[in-house]
């Protein structure tokens, strides 16, 4: 039984006029993630852990940003694409631990919601994701409000 862990990481600039999507939910805020997708960086920094995990890449090479089919695309959709793909090479999800670094909006109150929608599709109980919300103390464009930026950690076994 092979284990092995991925890293993933993602930043998408605040931007008025669009939803806010984090962890698959929507997050009452005057602004929303700039992305070719819904923005949501926390599933994206998922996806890259997950594939790093499994040795299959990026996000962008699955989903390019160039690429029209994936303009406005749900990121829970492409969620649910990976783990098709991870399925297939009969991996399983150990865990996954996650921080959203934001200034704003306060995220503690949305995290078990996100646990919600995220643990059907990543086929993990909720004390198999780790979800957790912290600030930039003011530093930088996370700390200047411009971004918001995920970092995510997958620990999954190749099934024999």
């Amino acid at each position: 039984m092979k284990v092995r862990a991925g890293l993933g990481y993602d930043i998408h600039r605040l931007e008025e006029g669009r939803k806010l999507f984090l962890g698959g939910v929507e997050v009452e805020f005057p602004k929303g993630l700039r992305g070719h997708s819904d923005g949501d960086c926390l599933i994206h920094a998922i996806i890259d852990a997950l594939l790093g995990a499994s040795g299959e890449g990026d996000i962008g090479r699955l989903f390019p940003d160039d690429d029209p089919q994936y303009k406005g695309m749900r990121s829970t959709e492409m969620l649910r694409q990976v783990m098709v793909r991870i399925r297939e090479r009969n991996i399983e999800i150990l865990n996954i631990d996650s921080v959203i670094v934001a200034e704003k909006p306060k995220l503690a109150p949305y995290i078990l919601q996100m646990k919600k929608v995220l643990c059907p599709i990543l086929d993990v109980e909720e004390d198999d994701l780790g979800i957790k919300a912290k600030t930039n103390e003011g530093l930088g464009a996370v700390g200047r409000e411009d971004a918001i930026a995920c970092w995510a950690q997958a620990l999954v076994r190749k099934k024999d």
